[in-house]
């Protein structure tokens, strides 16, 4: 396999988190053509995941479907995240083939298995048959079926952890709507200084910087969480970055390696 990298498109990036179902379909379509055109100048393999933002997010919350089966309409909810996170994966891999990509639905709630919202079981085979053919696997957020709690939410970064590690990428970038991880909200504060690197050394003093989006309730645990599980990747060699999709050509850089502005976690 050639040098794979691990793209995540931000929810809170690709959907408007303060307006259930709400697609910023500008972005969205911007973002296709930077993967398209960084993908005709490197030739890496590239797998591009995306987060549920205004979509699953709001069927998730109602029915709590993170803390498993808890009551009676617990898999009434299931199916119900299930098919909006569904439903904006289709725009997005509408996008991607728009932009000229060959681009390809992964489900992970089709063939994954959990125990307490981490994936234990999924077999990659049609996944890494998709890459070698040149295909653009694109998988998401979604529900799974869990051994402890009956069925989960598994964060795009579980996700997307979970194949790095077992077909051997080194490097994911998750593409959100700021440079990076800051020491406050920049869009509220203008001393706000980014923080170029986080490690298992300084995370303890990091982590009070650390806060939830706006918008809808994250149910996947929110920043925090995406950076405990991003140094969990570090410990196996995997470097995740932090870049701004809001500015245009940026992930496009990330994608090439080029000289930006980001946060890495390693």
């Amino acid at each position: 396999m050639k040098d794979l990298i691990l793209v995540k498109l931000g929810g809170s990036l690709i959907t408007d988190k303060s307006k259930p179902y709400t697609l910023r379909e500008g972005v969205l379509k911007r973002l296709a053509q930077e993967i398209h055109k960084a993908r005709e100048m490197s030739g890496f393999d590239l797998i591009a995941g995306h987060g549920g933002g205004s979509f699953p997010h709001v069927s998730a919350k109602k029915y709590q479907t993170q803390k498993g089966i808890i009551n009676d309409d617990s898999w009434e909810g299931f199916a119900k995240v299930a098919s909006d996170a569904a439903r904006l994966n289709r725009l997005v891999v509408s996008a991607l083939i728009d932009a000229g990509e060959k681009a390809i639905s992964i489900p992970p709630s089709s063939g994954v298995i959990c125990r307490n919202s981490k994936i234990i079981e999924w077999d990659t085979k049609a996944l890494e048959k998709y890459l070698e053919a040149g295909l653009l696997p694109v998988p998401y957020g979604d529900v799974g079926l869990d051994e402890e709690k009956g069925c989960c939410i598994i964060p795009t970064e579980e996700v997307l952890g979970y194949l790095a590690e077992k077909l051997g990428g080194k490097r994911i970038i998750m593409c959100g709507k700021t440079d990076g991880v800051f020491t406050a909200d920049p869009s509220k504060n203008p001393d706000a200084k980014l923080i170029p690197e986080i490690t298992r050394e300084n995370f303890d003093e990091i982590k009070k910087y650390l806060a939830d989006s706006d918008g809808i309730a994250d149910v996947t645990g929110g920043m925090v969480i995406k950076v405990e599980k991003a140094l969990e990747m570090s410990d196996k060699g995997i470097e995740t970055w932090i870049v701004n999709g809001m500015e245009p050509d940026i992930l496009k850089k990330a994608i090439l390696g080029e000289k930006i502005r980001f946060t890495v976690i390693r």
